[in-house]
């Protein structure tokens, strides 16, 4: 991964804002930027270049592993140590005089407990300003490099073919219960190489379809119902995000005019990617082929949403997003429309924005799966 290329693109940020360092606090920004992937950790970046790392007694040798090319301090009370690193630097370099820091993740009891050590370093001089740079690090993390994408495809390859197993051998049939199927469909997600589920798995049946965050329970599958399955696979840190609809049987023409119009929605959705494409019109593309169709109430939620180290992340696609999408984010795409005591349909994929088409990363077929 591409740590130090990463932690270049804050420091330039952090120059242009006329920072002397950010206090990077946030665990998953920590990640990006350096490697390290414990409980505990912190970065002071400074614009000199003088970085330092600091986590406790716990994670020694783990840093030293991880972050071998960022100076190291070992303190439990972490962030305040790089606190008074950033006023009085081992190396004997200059004081910090404006730092930035993740308003976003910091409580307002810890900004208290940041004035006080900072005041106290001072020693009666100058106090160091605090400037917040919310969302600074996710802001860089919305465009992927070659390395994430990468984990993003093999994340994603892990959901397609669990799904490909699963129904392979018949596990999707009547009789089944969701939370059956989800636990099953964790499982083969898990033997194929995932570190974790990306999220809880969304299996639900009949009804149940037309919920659109429903929680598995003990539902039965049934002949002639819908079965939507939402899920992903977590690799090296990176989430997938996929969700495919099929019938449990014959299909009734209902069910297929809903499916046709999802997909087409959805279809409409894909093709808007593109660089430059402000995200509003993004979902609009996708909304208005079913609002067209009278069911515009029907979709009730956004059209997709960045997805990386996090499931959910920038930038949102949605009537209520801001910003243009650029090449290297990785999105979902993921219309649906339900109809509340009948069944939904909701038909997701993750993509990569490129110069050219987006590149399609979950590969299940998306045509009306009768199984």
């Amino acid at each position: 991964m591409r740590y130090a290329e990463r932690r270049e693109r804050l420091r330039a940020t952090a120059a242009d804002r006329g920072l002397d360092a950010v206090l990077v606090t946030e665990l998953l920004n920590v990640r990006y930027l350096t490697g390290f992937t414990g409980s505990n950790g912190a970065l002071l970046l400074r614009t000199d270049g003088a970085d330092v790392f600091g986590t406790d007694g716990r994670y020694t040798t783990q840093a030293g592993t991880q972050v071998p090319d960022v100076e190291l301090l070992v303190d439990r009370a972490t962030v305040s140590a790089l606190a008074r690193e950033a006023v009085l630097p081992r190396s004997g370099g200059p004081t910090a005089r404006r730092i930035g820091y993740e308003s976003h993740h910091l409580t307002v009891d810890g900004l208290r407990a940041l004035e006080s050590v900072l005041a106290d370093a001072a020693a009666g001089g100058t106090v160091p300003e605090l400037t917040s740079v919310r969302r600074a690090v996710e802001a860089l993390r919305a465009v992927k490099d070659d390395d994430e994408v990468d984990a993003l495809r093999r994340a994603c390859a892990v959901a397609d073919a669990a799904l490909a197993e699963l129904a392979a051998e018949g596990a999707l049939r009547p009789g089944r219960t969701e939370r059956q199927v989800g636990r099953e469909l964790d499982a083969r997600m898990l033997s194929m190489g995932a570190e974790a589920p990306s999220f809880e798995t969304i299996v639900a049946t009949g009804a149940n379809s037309a919920i659109p965050h429903h929680r598995p329970d003990s539902t039965e599958l049934r002949p002639g119902d819908f079965l939507k399955l939402d899920f992903g696979a977590t690799v090296d840190g990176y989430h997938s995000d996929m969700t495919r609809t099929v019938v449990l049987g014959e299909a009734a023409d209902w069910q297929r005019e809903v499916y046709g119009l999802v997909a087409a929605a959805q279809a409409a959705g894909r093709a808007a990617l593109a660089v430059g494409a402000d995200v509003v019109a993004v979902d609009s593309a996708a909304r208005d082929v079913i609002a067209a169709a009278g069911h515009a109430e029907h979709f009730t939620h956004g059209l997709g949403h960045g997805v990386g180290l996090e499931i959910h992340e920038a930038p949102g696609i949605g009537q209520l997003g801001a910003g243009r999408l650029a090449a290297g984010m990785a999105v979902t795409v993921e219309p649906g429309v339900y109809l509340p005591g009948h069944g939904g349909v909701r038909i997701e994929d993750t993509l990569i924005v490129t110069d050219d088409e987006p590149e399609l990363l979950t590969l299940t077929s998306k045509e009306l799966l009768v199984l």
